[in-house]
């Protein structure tokens, strides 16, 4: 692509003379003039005032924050899937509120236009019978849901919130490339991104008349408040699961916007009432926000294999007893070849073309729009009709090569000679470009924009602002992040100051949500009683394997006495192999992050950050040699970073039902662990040291001291450890503690009579209580380890399935 350097009205900035514009393209920062467009002009004065390593200093801490916040994409290779940084452009696009006002005239008639026609498509089908509409385009379309049908009451709207993919096109004017209805996404993305940005330009951003986004969200809130009414019922996030692409945004959202977070598993549906599972029993949904593929939803209507859908969802809707943000099979709209129809429907329904027209689209089901296709192969792209995948994002899509091919490949001439209804032709792409830092310098790459709209009473509200998406080169196809593409924010300034919004200052009659303890997903509760449990697990096997090489460190035999008891009653008979019985501890933490990372929106990006990097080191671990004298060193660094993160995260998060399932979890490992040790440990035959051992993994060497002056003997081990109600890692004091968080769990006290779990942890504190040191035999350690895991399943066959 050829490119020139123009004049930039006398600016001396060394990023501004060193840009290069494409000819035949337009750019969003340098005007048809060759200078920098007004509202690109303070931006570039703040820029060309930094330093190289200013500049590079102050995108590190953009980045920094989207890595804390756990901000990441997800690279999809052949049958795995890995997390990737997020690429953010640290060059905001920027457009002027004029422009912006434009645009959402256009998108605004669309909007209005797109809710006439899945209305018809869904109720009365005049387009179809009248031939606006080829009746191929519905009846052979997947995404038209004939269960659907009738379903939406005439009263009430469709659509509620959209967004649209837009570009710039040579001309200058602004092209829809696809409208996005199923579910809109990057909505969340959108506010990481800008607050990103807002830590790499802090004090510039708070002068420069930006517009903030946060207004939009309450925007977003304030509709979902409305289209619930005024039923009990939740207000959920549908997601597929922590393995979709977008499930850090829709934890993120569902925080944002405080929302309950369920996927597939946690619905069920009985009498056609839509309830969640939570650890209080069924309760109603009255609202779902669906980011679940629409065929994906209910497998007793729809896709029968679907794994992440609830059965009988469909049939909540018919009954009026469940509402969608947006209507189920809108995404109908999506469909390519929609948009070769498009046009003409807007002339004759609304009496006026479109404001902003659409990519030139020829549906090949027809001879003279196929011949024209056809005929103009060099300016085409040719696809799937019923895709709902835009053209220059589908790798399927073909594009005439003219250094290649003289016209189409014969496989695709015989498709559009013999299944042209299945085809559509679109005008191949040129988009604008933006400026993107690379190299110490600045670059232009295409993009395009992504606009986000949700209705509100007095009609649609288009968010001041949006996220780009950037080709890693030139190429207008490369912008998918899994194509090496980057994203942007995207800034709309006004000439005068603008005003300052955030959810944090909610309007006067912004709606309030009160704080439901029953609206914790039993999926959710068992995720953290499992975090809980696995961190505690591999702190306890982090100590005993630190406490073993201690003991080699200082010159003891692998075949001495104490060590030979270790393997056999505590590592299970494990050999002298380090990498071997790090696995005991390795397992859990892997197991705790695959649980913390299915409840994003419960678990706090600080957690998870220091979860990921507990992990990270492990995984680091493995690619060293490890000395054995480092062995020591880098053990206690683990350690103190799981203590660390459970001190992080148990106790600074809300003293809620998830609080409480995480705490139940750590405490009934961190007693039957104690138990095995002192099963073990305290018996008659245990090889010298044993009690000392105990103390050591018991981290309770100095209490031991300061409690009692004798030498450590079987009956100050046993109360230490065993019926201490004051030490934090004594069996007692866990069981104790368990016993105040069943008490706040529903349905356990309160009743006449008491809940199973309550009426086991009372048992099993009372028997803690009235032992003595001499009771605690091999006999009563089995029962209490025994009750302990009793006591676990009773939690989880109550509160958990």
């Amino acid at each position: 692509m050829a490119s020139t350097q123009t004049n930039r009205g006398g600016a001396s900035n060394d990023l501004l003379a060193n840009y290069a514009t494409h000819r035949g393209v337009r750019d969003e920062m340098i005007g048809a003039d060759g200078a920098v467009k007004p509202a690109w002009r303070d931006l570039m004065k703040h820029l060309g005032e930094l330093s190289t390593e200013g500049l590079a200093h102050r995108f590190a801490r953009g980045d920094q924050y989207l890595s804390e916040a756990g901000v990441f994409y997800r690279q999809y290779d052949d049958t795995v899937s890995s997390e990737r940084e997020w690429p953010l452009s640290h060059i905001p696009v920027v457009l002027g509120e004029s422009e912006w006002a434009e645009i959402g005239a256009g998108l605004v008639q669309r909007a209005d236009l797109l809710e006439y026609v899945v209305r018809d498509f869904y109720g009365a089908n005049d387009l179809v019978r009248s031939g606006q509409i080829p009746a191929a385009l519905l009846g052979q379309n997947p995404a038209w849901l004939r269960p659907m049908m009738g379903v939406q009451p005439k009263s009430e709207p469709f659509l509620n919130f959209l967004s649209f993919e837009i570009g710039r096109g040579p001309d200058g004017r602004w092209w829809v490339i696809s409208d996005i209805v199923e579910s809109p996404t990057t909505t969340g993305f959108a506010i990481e991104n800008r607050v990103a940005l807002s830590r790499v330009f802090p004090n510039f951003f708070s002068n420069a008349h930006v517009h903030r986004i946060a207004g939009f969200f309450q925007a977003i809130q304030q509709r979902l408040f409305d289209l619930r009414g005024k039923g009990a019922g939740q207000i959920a996030m549908l997601s597929p699961g922590p393995m979709n692409q977008n499930y850090a945004e829709h934890a993120y959202l569902a925080r944002y916007l405080g929302l309950l977070l369920v996927e597939g598993e946690d619905l069920i549906v009985t009498d056609g009432q839509a309830m969640v599972r939570t650890v209080s029993g069924p309760k109603p949904i009255s609202l779902l926000w669906n980011r679940v593929p629409s065929a994906m939803i209910d497998p007793l209507e729809l896709e029968a294999a679907s794994l992440i859908g609830t059965p009988g969802l469909l049939d909540a809707l018919r009954r009026r007893n469940l509402r969608m943000l947006n209507a189920e099979g809108a995404g109908v709209l999506e469909t390519r070849a929609l948009m070769a129809f498009l046009p003409k429907i807007a002339r004759k329904h609304l009496g006026q073309p479109l404001i902003m027209p659409n990519i030139a689209t020829w549906w090949c089901g027809h001879a003279a729009e196929r011949d024209h296709v056809i005929r103009h192969c060099e300016q085409m792209m040719v696809g799937s009709a019923f895709s709902t995948v835009p053209l220059m994002a589908d790798p399927g899509t073909f594009v005439f090569d003219a250094d290649k091919l003289g016209s189409f490949p014969d496989h695709v001439m015989s498709l559009l000679q013999t299944s042209g209804r299945e085809l559509v032709g679109q005008e191949t792409v040129t988009l604008s470009t933006t400026p993107v830092y690379e190299n110490e310098q600045l670059v232009a790459r295409p993009m395009c924009l992504r606009v986000f709209l949700v209705r509100t009473a007095d009609g649609w509200q288009m968010m001041p602002g949006g996220y780009a998406r950037v080709s890693g080169g030139d190429d207008p196809k490369a912008l998918a992040m899994q194509r090496g593409g980057k994203v942007a924010d995207v800034w709309i300034v006004s000439d005068t100051p603008v005003p300052q919004t955030s959810l944090l200052t909610p309007k006067a009659d912004a709606p309030t949500r009160a704080f439901s303890e029953g609206a914790l997903p039993s999926r959710s509760a068992d995720n953290l009683f499992w975090v809980g449990r696995n961190v505690e697990r591999a702190e306890f096997n982090v100590r005993l394997f630190r406490a073993y090489f201690a003991r080699v460190s200082d010159g003891v035999s692998p075949g001495a006495p104490i060590l030979r008891y270790i393997r056999k009653h505590l590592l299970f008979g494990v050999t002298h192999d380090a990498a071997t019985m790090a696995e005991r501890f390795e397992t859990p933490l892997y197991g705790a992050l695959q649980a913390a990372t299915k409840i994003g929106d419960r678990f706090s990006p600080d957690g998870m950050k220091a979860l990921k990097d507990i992990v990270q080191n492990v995984d680091r671990l493995h690619g060293i040699k490890v000395e054995p004298d480092d062995i020591l060193t880098e053990s206690s660094l683990l350690l103190r970073k799981i203590t660390g993160f459970s001190g992080l995260v148990h106790e600074n998060m809300y003293r809620s039902h998830g609080w409480r399932f995480l705490s139940l979890g750590i405490s009934l490992e961190r007693a039957a662990g104690m138990v095995r040790v002192l099963r073990q440990l305290g018996r008659a035959d245990a090889p010298e040291g044993a009690l000392n051992l105990a103390l050591e993994l018991g981290d309770s060497i100095v209490s031991h001291r300061a409690r009692f002056s004798v030498v450590a003997d079987i009956g100050s081990v046993f109360h230490m450890l065993a019926l201490d109600a004051n030490n934090p890692r004594s069996v007692r004091f866990h069981v104790t503690r368990a016993n105040q968080q069943i008490k706040e769990l529903p349905g356990q006290t309160g009743g006449a009579v008491l809940g199973d779990v309550a009426r086991r942890i009372l048992l099993l504190e009372t028997q803690l209580a009235t032992v003595t040191t001499d009771g605690l035999t091999t006999e009563l350690f089995d029962r209490i380890e025994r009750e302990l895991w009793a006591l676990s399943d009773a939690l989880t066959e109550t509160f958990l399935v």
